[in-house]
């Protein structure tokens, strides 16, 4: 994949559509504006295509499949396969697409069970995913994705978890009475995205201010803003440098 590092050609030898094959060139849908970011060569997948919807198939590979065997043993099958939507090993990782009613008692288990020991939870983020990974954005799809980093400082593991709700519906359960370490990962990604996670003790903004309206990170927010002064020059907002698509 190109990154924003390749600058060769120029934006009309690029193009800043797709080049085919289910891919999208460019950035912004920007061209001949004179940008020497890179991004002009940066290439996306189309929507529909930024988000693996299968399941990979057991052999995962290496502490995987313990992972997993671990977990079915400390919960049960029938609430592993209540629970896990699906499973997806991709770039050394795995990710355990999870139910949000069961995101508690899997993270409990996950923490607890000796076999498993993840003790820490090092980042809970959010991701949008309304042009992307999968059918076309509307009301009932699930395109806000709650994101848990799990580490075992125990057996030097990390696995993923991922949970997907709707926009109509943004509610998570609050994994700080599990993992408190959660509390102010959880406020950047209710104050970015929206997400609620029901029974964080203060779910309160954390970067924005208290009365703002919406949550910049979600791929409807308006690109509007103020200029800013910076040494004595002013930048203007970004809907007025360039054309977006």
């Amino acid at each position: 994949m190109t990154g924003p590092g390749d600058r060769s050609g120029t934006d009309a030898e690029q193009g800043a559509t797709a080049p085919g094959g289910g891919f999208r060139k460019g950035a912004f849908g920007v061209s001949g504006s004179g940008d020497t970011s890179g991004f002009g060569g940066l290439v996306r997948v189309e929507p529909g295509g930024a988000v693996a919807l299968h399941s990979t198939e057991r052999p995962y590979g290496g502490y995987f499949d313990e992972v997993t065997d671990a977990l079915i043993d400390a919960v049960g099958q029938a609430t592993y396969d209540a629970a896990v939507q699906r499973v997806l090993v991709d770039r050394g990782e795995i990710t355990y697409f999870v139910a949000r009613e069961h995101l508690l008692t899997l993270v409990r288990a996950l923490r607890d069970d000796e076999a498993l020991r993840f003790e820490l939870c090092s980042s809970v983020s959010g991701v949008d995913y309304l042009d992307s990974g999968g059918p076309a954005a509307g009301p009932g799809r699930p395109r806000l994705h709650v994101v848990l980093h799990l580490t075992s400082m125990t057996y030097r593991r990390r696995i993923r978890l991922e949970v997907a709700v709707t926009a109509e519906d943004p509610h998570v359960p609050s994994v700080t009475s599990v993992y408190p370490t959660a509390d102010w990962h959880e406020r950047e990604t209710w104050d970015m995205f929206g997400i609620v996670f029901d029974g964080h003790p203060a779910l309160t903004r954390i970067l924005m201010p208290d009365d703002w309206d919406g949550h910049p990170q979600r791929k409807d927010y308006p690109l509007g803003g103020v200029p800013v002064e910076y040494h004595d020059a002013t930048i203007p907002p970004p809907d007025t440098r360039r054309s977006y698509r």
